[in-house]
């Protein structure tokens, strides 16, 4: 059986629709039962708020462009290609868009484990959810052809609705492709998926209703995106460039050219042809636009290097790609009326995209994020967010610490950076101090601050002259790397990851004497492997990756030991503490910890992501989680309701 992110997801659907009445229910400031938002699934745990992300699909009818930010359709008049400007954007959706198509009055949004949403978008400014379907799988593609929509399902195939009732979309048909379903065209009566590693799938769909699989072929790595032009259809093959295929026999598909670089680091995701040119949108190797009127061999004649080119869209004499990765976050407008000479007319940057850390202070959080410097967020109420402020740091931000009305801002190749923050709106640095590795994060006591400085280990620096701040002293162990430090007294407990020669685990280090940092105690997880560290009374409670969370007992610091441990799926980046509850950042979404008792800590309940969440706080009852190109979650925990589908809320 295939596996996939969201088989707890849908268990956790199955409890909830079989709970019947709602009963007793809390209540959100955003929840409505019209918007996608008031649908939320997790038992427990809600879901009041996400901002940025990555860019996870793009399509343009007309003057406007409709792209995913997120967790939210967003909406970009490009009438003017050098000044994309936000006009309207949508609720909350339950999952990342992964692709959307707009067809008439209507966009529809394949959002990952959430399915496929249906909006009318008659009012561009106003993008209205007016129906969705619960996919069985993950939505990553979508087609529209008559009253059909076709989704490219991953490890549930490929999956035909009856969209003939936006407000009702229906499944009627489906097939279960052999490989994972990322992408797909309809021509004719057929769909034609990109099936990941089982290639190029040929579906008969002239049956909606029974879609019965005629041809296929195996493409040499993996099938990420299709598009069909007569009796061509062209595949973005990721590692293995483009692939030219004739499919005027469907039932035996061959290739006839192709397109690849000897780079291995360049990955073709999605692929667009009009005119006898595909635009391939080809990760760090931008957008490619490739000569295809003789399609057995396919010509490079232009290229454009904005970005990892991720998706594609072409209208007109402009083709609209976002980009991802951890270099470039956006849409880039590009003017191809001259294929040969592709250029850039424009450029959109969503807020937040790739957000390291989070502070709490004085109703707002301040974000790390490792392509934008700081950033300031109001969330005084966390179900209406907003930016207010930021400073662009030069180097990649990693760890943000907050004082009074000092930020201090770690930042991968800059260093240590200390900001006045009095003014939200208008942010200004103070000083800086150039550490010798690549801090990672930062905790202030008194006059100093500690950095974890990556492969150098624990820096101390004297921040009483904030425009002049100096190193006074380290630590530097003698293996792993640094990556997390918290302050608590005359000590510091320094995360460690598995370095060269070894030592992940938890180091304690006392710092009585600023000059003169000495480690006292050391325990070694189990998994050589500790990223972050939160302590509290006689415990220190430590994200350790694979061991997920580890206590350690603590009130004797020169000798820590082991008390209790949960060990259970993904790996865990970042924790957070709030009375008797733990909060865990992972690779899979935001774990909610009891540990009343430390030494039986108790998964209570789990909010899936398909974003990386790299760390957590939390403050007056809301959880904030950074997402590793993914924005800021805010997330609320009700431990003593069940948490039913909004949709029957009132």
């Amino acid at each position: 059986m295939k596996m996939r992110l969201f088989t707890l997801f849908v268990l956790i659907v199955c409890l909830s629709l079989m709970s019947g009445t709602p009963g007793a229910v809390a209540r959100g400031a955003e929840a409505t039962a019209s918007s996608p938002a008031a649908q939320e699934q997790s038992q427990h745990v809600r879901l009041v708020n996400h901002l940025g992300g990555s860019i996870g699909g793009v399509t343009v009818q007309g003057n406007y462009a409709f792209l995913g930010v997120g967790r939210r359709l967003v909406v970009l008049d490009v009438s003017d290609p050098a000044q994309p400007a936000v006009v309207g954007q949508s609720g909350l959706l339950l999952d990342s868009v992964r692709d959307i198509v707009a067809a008439g009055n209507y966009a529809y949004v394949a959002a990952a484990g959430a399915g496929l949403y249906i909006f009318n978008i008659s009012n561009p400014a106003a993008p209205a959810w007016v129906g969705v379907c619960d996919t069985p799988g993950y939505a990553q593609g979508v087609a529209v052809a008559g009253s059909y929509a076709y989704v490219a399902d991953f490890d549930q195939g490929l999956r035909v609705l009856d969209i003939s009732n936006p407000a009702a979309p229906t499944e009627i048909g489906f097939y279960d492709t052999p490989g994972f379903a990322q992408g797909l065209a309809v021509a004719g009566t057929y769909a034609y998926v990109a099936d990941e590693y089982k290639g190029l799938r040929v579906v008969d769909i002239s049956n909606p209703a029974a879609p019965t699989e005629i041809g296929f072929y195996d493409t040499l790595w993996c099938a990420y995106a299709v598009a069909v032009a007569g009796n061509f259809a062209y595949v973005a093959d990721r590692d293995k460039g483009l692939r030219v295929l004739n499919v005027s026999n469907p039932a035996a598909p061959n290739e006839i050219g192709f397109y690849d670089t000897p780079d291995p680091n360049e990955w073709a995701f999605d692929v667009v042809v009009r005119g006898g040119y595909a635009f391939l949108a080809y990760d760090r190797g931008g957008l490619r636009t490739l000569d295809v009127s003789n399609p057995a061999a396919p010509t490079l004649v232009g290229v454009y290097s904005g970005g990892y080119a991720r998706k594609v869209a072409v209208a007109g004499n402009h083709a609209y790609v976002s980009s991802g990765g951890l270099h470039s976050v956006g849409l880039h407008i590009v003017d191809i009326s001259n294929p040969a000479a592709p250029a850039g007319a424009g450029f959109y940057e969503p807020p937040l995209k790739d957000v390291r850390d989070i502070a709490i202070a004085d109703n707002a959080a301040y974000v790390a994020d490792f392509l934008e410097g700081m950033r300031v967020v109001d969330v005084s109420n966390p179900a209406n967010a907003t930016e207010t402020g930021f400073y662009n740091i030069p180097g990649n931000a990693t760890g943000v610490a907050v004082t009074g009305d000092k930020a201090y801002v770690t930042a991968w190749d800059s260093g240590l950076h200390i900001l006045d923050i009095s003014d939200p709106a208008a942010i200004t640095e103070l000083g800086f101090y150039k550490t010798p590795g690549l801090p990672r994060d930062v905790a202030v006591a008194g006059n100093f601050a500690y950095v974890a400085d990556s492969n150098k280990g624990l820096r101390v620096i004297d921040v009483s002259d904030p425009a002049a701040p100096v190193e006074v002293g380290f630590y530097d162990p003698p293996a792993g790397q640094s990556i997390s430090v918290a302050v608590v007294g005359a000590y510091a407990y320094l995360a460690d990851i598995n370095g060269l020669g070894g030592g992940g685990g938890l180091r304690i280090v006392d710092i009585s004497n600023p000059a003169a940092p000495t480690q006292v105690g050391y325990h070694l997880t189990e998994c050589n492997w500790a990223t972050d560290v939160v302590v509290a009374g006689d415990y220190a409670y430590v994200a350790a990756g694979g061991c997920h969370l580890v206590i350690l007992d603590i009130s004797e610091p020169t000798n820590p030991t082991f008390t209790g441990m949960l060990y259970k799926s993904g790996l865990d980046h970042g924790v957070a503490l709030d009375g008797s509850i733990a909060y865990l950042a992972g690779s899979y979404g935001l774990s909610v910890v009891d540990v009343s008792d430390p030494a039986a800590p108790k998964q209570v309940s789990f909010y899936p992501t398909t974003e990386v969440l790299e760390r957590v706080a939390v403050s007056d009852g809301y959880v904030y989680a950074a997402a590793q190109v993914g924005g800021l979650f805010i997330l609320q925990y009700l431990p003593h309701a069940i948490y039913l589908p909004m949709l029957a809320r009132n």
